[in-house]
């Protein structure tokens, strides 16, 4: 089992980079955002999974441990190859994520290529438990959908942005389970209400 490797980057092409260790190449898949931040010739640590089936051996490697976690743990659920699961993790971080699975949320992961509603949904209710989504991402999760779409609608009302982001922000606060723009946007106007009274009057 390939754990882990150290040496000199020899080549890299796409989402592909081949590592020398010990006079031989390994070539690693890796996501397009790690490749681009490698360079030929320099010294890389590689953190990574070694996937064996009947005709193939492959690489895949990750720049810290918490990825090359989330990646097994993808790979374990039912209809995700490493190749659905490594997408996922070129278009999310781990901590998005833990986000994602705390907040069952699986729109995230019909994004990638590969994975379909049903897929999206398993990985939910699979990984449920076993990602700690961390309380700063967690907080801010909710205004990356219904909450975006929120604000846009305040400012496009003629509200200054940092106002309706902060107003969003305590909505999302006082009903953190609601994903509902429509009910948000009300919400949110019941607020701004009061706020524009009140600083008409100081």
């Amino acid at each position: 089992m390939i754990s882990s490797l150290r040496g000199t980057v020899l080549a890299l092409s796409g989402a592909s980079v081949v590592v020398e260790v010990g006079g031989i190449g390994y070539s690693v898949t890796v996501t397009p955002q790690h490749a681009l931040s490698l360079r030929t010739g320099q010294e890389v640590l590689l953190h990574t999974a070694l996937v064996v089936r009947e005709d193939d051996l492959s690489l895949f490697g990750f720049a810290d441990l918490d990825a090359l976690r989330v990646f097994d743990l993808l790979r374990g659920v039912t209809g995700v190859g490493p190749k659905s699961a490594i997408g996922v993790l070129a278009a999310m971080t781990p901590d998005q994520v833990a986000v994602a699975v705390s907040s069952e949320d699986d729109s995230a992961f019909r994004k990638v290529s590969g994975i379909g509603p049903k897929t999206a949904k398993l990985i939910v209710v699979s990984l449920a438990g076993k990602l700690v989504a961390p309380r700063a991402v967690a907080a801010v999760a909710p205004t990356t959908a219904p909450g975006n779409e929120v604000v846009v609608a305040l400012v496009g009302l003629g509200w200054p942005e940092r106002l309706a982001q902060q107003t969003v922000d305590d909505v999302l606060r006082d009903a953190p389970g609601e994903r509902s723009t429509a009910v948000l946007l009300r919400s949110a106007l019941a607020l701004l209400g009061p706020r524009q009274l009140s600083g008409s009057h100081s």
